[in-house]
């Protein structure tokens, strides 16, 4: 990977952190509690007309693996 898109990815996450401060205390909590294979990992979306949107996923050690690593990637 392009090391000015690793920048990128990172001032992007700088900037979701700020305007979403909730979100990686939360990911924190949840990966030192339950990132354990056979978690499920759900997202809902609801937009703007309210029409929702919802997936999951039962968590496997290569998911765990690749959640990790992009975590790591977001911290450093």
């Amino acid at each position: 990977m392009n090391p000015m898109s690793l920048l990128k990815i990172k001032e992007r996450f700088t900037q979701f952190n700020a305007d979403h401060p909730k979100v990686v205390p939360f990911f924190k909590t949840v990966g030192a509690h339950a990132m354990v294979p056979g978690s499920v990992f759900e997202i809902k979306v609801t937009d703007p007309e309210g029409k929702e949107y919802v997936s999951n996923i039962r968590l496997n050690e290569n998911d765990i693996e690749t959640i990790k690593t992009i975590m790591e990637l977001s911290y450093k």
